[in-house]
């Protein structure tokens, strides 16, 4: 339990983690090596070697933003010491970096899964309302997807190096007179894209399992994230380099199949290299042709990349939720965004990260123009990152952590300004983001004194005495006991009634439950109360004068929760409950499945001194 009264269980460990932020990072080669051959052929081998180190010096940077942000390191956290304007700004070009993955991605999901050029845009279009859709019920197993298909592609890329290494070749690289040029610069620019997801590592410190020795109050989360970055890292960096290779020892006149399918690329290489590993050791077995053998090879690769770019679709839009929430929890935009549905969810913000995807890809054409788009939201974020980092003089860093992140930042702030230079598309994309995002933040300060008006209807939350008539205790009856509770339902009167026998105080617990990923640490400038709560407020007051009446001591309880069941494990933990008391649940089909049953999950981890009553 923080100091804002909300509780993120810190149990997301390495190996959890890593897979988290490979279905984001790890995704990148499927379009950055097409890209780059794209845009300057078999010239491009240096600039992808150019992006495979810089890629790495980023991944190095971020293990230093872990360790010293243990709570939350993402581009608000960081940023919100030096300026809340300035982590807005970071935050903004977070959201526009989301939208394009959302959009970019679902576009070449639906390539892989070859889906036919000429409905690609609407099967983009509906896959994005479908996990919208999914959205709707919370992303608490969003990361499942990423995790069980982190394995099959690190193994897809093994594949297809394996049957590259015996055709990988120099001969057919296009030598330029001049490394260093102006059209080498842009063309790297270009391709910058292997950045993309490395700030979903920066928003998990928050939930990652301590370092052995560190405890809540004093949280090291150091080792745990550089283990979870390092191997996600080396993949990426040695994969896209031999990937890239193995794509430029095609031979030179493959290069209009090449540039036809440079948005599927993984998929071509693992078909071309596939059948020619067939054909000249296993033609002579089952009657098969190379070119069948390749065929079926690129199935496989496609549903595998394919699936784990539509993850990469549901952690954009999960992430979008918690981002949009989080500002407007901070006062940062409109007070209406925090407003929840029946599931935890935010509606307005779901329906911002849902809408705003479908609007870039209506006008978006192929994947190209939204590659144009997309580098100037995650390197702007990163740079706001880092930069804020780097100048926080209270992080202490070492001089070498605070000399190659001050490169760094210049490195990509060189190219921000280069982006905006010789993409305008991008440039109007980023600025029409910031602008609407800074408008709604100036509408909601404007609106900030004025609600304050409403906390006299939230605390005057009267409870009609008719709607406890009901929960009168009849009986008469030295151990504290727990009740969890989610509305005036007869558990209260059952915890009544044991309370008055036991002779203990009776712990009333309301659990806000927020189905959002929160991308940095879940903070509120002031510590929520349940008086604020129009919902918790008519239990609490109802339960207190009925306590009075009952010579029960009631004590009530308000926690803000992404895990409602670890919050209620925790407490039951440290205030040394007896009996813990829950209504049985009462779910629809789909909302159990999508969500997970709260009783289940505790009733697995409950200690056993602690006795268990399902009330029904």
């Amino acid at each position: 339990m923080s100091g804002s009264g909300v509780h993120r269980p810190r149990n997301v460990g390495w190996a959890r983690a890593a897979s988290f932020l490979y279905g984001d990072w790890g995704t990148s080669k499927a379009y950055v090596i097409g890209l780059a051959f794209l845009t300057v052929g078999f010239s491009s081998f240096p600039i992808i070697l150019a992006v495979c180190f810089f890629t790495g010096l980023v991944g190095y940077n971020y293990i230093i933003v872990c360790k010293h942000f243990p709570d939350g390191g993402g581009v608000y956290s960081a940023a919100r010491d030096q300026s809340r304007v300035l982590a807005v700004l970071g935050s903004l070009l977070l959201l526009a970096d989301f939208i394009v993955t959302a959009a970019l991605s679902g576009w070449d999901a639906m390539r892989y899964l070859h889906v036919p050029q000429e409905y690609v845009k609407f099967a983009t279009l509906g896959m994005i309302v479908l996990i919208g859709f999914l959205n709707y019920f919370g992303p608490k197993h969003s990361g499942s997807l990423a995790v069980s298909l982190a394995i099959p592609m690190v193994f897809v890329v093994v594949l297809i190096i394996l049957l590259s290494l015996p055709h990988l070749t120099f001969a057919y690289l296009d030598h330029g007179p001049k490394l260093l040029t102006k059209a080498n610069w842009v063309a790297f620019v270009g391709v910058i894209l292997a950045l993309s997801g490395v700030e979903a590592i920066a928003n998990l410190t928050g939930v990652l399992k301590l370092d052995e020795g560190a405890n809540i109050g004093a949280p090291v989360v150091a080792k745990t994230a550089r283990k979870a970055i390092l191997p996600v890292m080396i993949e990426v960096v040695l994969g896209t380099a031999l990937l890239g290779w193995a794509m430029l020892s095609l031979p030179p006149d493959l290069t209009p199949d090449i540039r036809k399918n440079y948005d599927v690329m993984l998929n071509y290489l693992g078909e071309h290299y596939g059948a020619l590993t067939w054909d000249q050791h296993a033609n002579h077995l089952f009657g098969w042709s190379g070119a069948f053998v390749g065929h079926k090879i690129g199935l496989i690769i496609g549903v595998v990349v394919g699936l784990l770019l539509l993850s990469a679709v549901n952690t954009a839009i999960s992430a979008m939720i918690g981002l949009i929430y989080m500002l407007a929890r901070d006062g940062e935009m409109p007070k209406g965004f925090t407003r929840l549905n029946s599931h935890g969810v935010p509606w307005i913000p779901l329906g911002i990260a849902v809408g705003l995807p479908l609007v870039l890809t209506m006008f978006t054409e192929d994947l190209d123009s939204l590659a144009d788009m997309y580098a100037i939201g995650v390197v702007g974020a990163i740079a706001v990152n880092l930069g804020s980092c780097w100048y926080n003089k209270k992080l202490g860093l070492v001089w070498h952590e605070r000399a190659i992140m001050g490169v760094t930042f210049l490195m990509l702030f060189i190219v921000e300004v280069t982006i905006a230079k010789t993409k305008p598309a991008a440039l109007f994309f980023a600025v029409s983001v910031v602008l609407i995002g800074f408008a709604l933040r100036a509408y909601s300060m404007k609106r900030a004194g004025l609600q304050t008006v409403t906390i006299t209807k939230e605390l005057a939350a009267a409870v009609a005495p008719e709607k406890w008539d009901s929960l009168r205790i009849n009986i008469n009856g030295d151990q504290s006991i727990l009740v969890a509770a989610r509305g005036i339902t007869p558990v209260l009167r059952f915890a009544l009634e044991e309370a008055r026998f036991r002779k203990g105080p009776l712990y009333v617990l309301y659990v806000k439950e927020l189905a959002v990923n929160l991308p940095g640490p879940l903070e509120a400038r002031e510590r929520p109360h349940w008086q604020d709560d129009r919902r918790a407020a008519e239990i609490m007051y109802g339960m207190l004068e009925l306590g009075r009446e009952n010579s029960v001591q009631v004590i009530p309880l308000y926690s803000v929760s992404d895990n409602p069941a670890m919050s209620i494990l925790d407490l039951s933990a440290v205030l040394g409950i007896d009996l813990l008391i829950l209504g049985a649940p009462h779910r629809q089909t789909l909302a159990a499945l999508l969500k997970g049953n709260i009783v289940t999950e505790v009733a697995k981890n409950l200690p056993e001194n602690i006795q268990l009553v399902i009330h029904g």
